[in-house]
């Protein structure tokens, strides 16, 4: 016995010593485990927030070029609009221009059949300008 009991009470100490060391590795790699789980969950929490986050930002810059666009939109067809106009207001008065000589030559035409005689050049545009201005 004493040459058999103490190799055999160390060899057993020494497997307890083993075991227990194996289960404190294990606890500790179990909670090492929990804690990386805790710290990707957080991470995943904390990547889903920000791509949320971007989401919103980019669908508020959506928003914000929509409505640049329609605003340039409106003030292009709104310099469209006022160039017409003028260019309307332009032939209106070209028009009128023709209008007010061609009125003044078929006065004077009928001027001249009606007293029957020829009036000078002179005479003529003296009498068109005064009717188209009177026009």
């Amino acid at each position: 016995m004493k040459y058999v009991w103490p190799p055999l009470t160390a060899a057993l100490a020494e497997r307890q010593k083993r075991i227990a060391d194996g289960l404190e590795a294990a606890e500790k790699a179990g909670k090492d485990l929990e804690k990386t789980q805790e710290m990707v969950a957080e991470q995943l929490k904390e990547a889903k927030t920000q791509a949320a986050s971007i989401i919103d930002q980019a669908n508020k810059r959506a928003t914000q070029i929509v409505e640049e666009a329609k605003n340039q939109g409106r003030e292009e067809g709104q310099r469209m609009i006022t160039g017409a106009q003028a260019e309307i207001e332009q032939e209106i008065n070209r028009a009128k221009e023709q209008l007010r000589a061609q009125v003044a030559s078929i006065a004077i035409a009928g001027a001249e059949k009606i007293l029957e005689a020829t009036i000078d050049e002179a005479a003529h545009a003296k009498i068109t300008e005064k009717l188209a201005e009177s026009l």
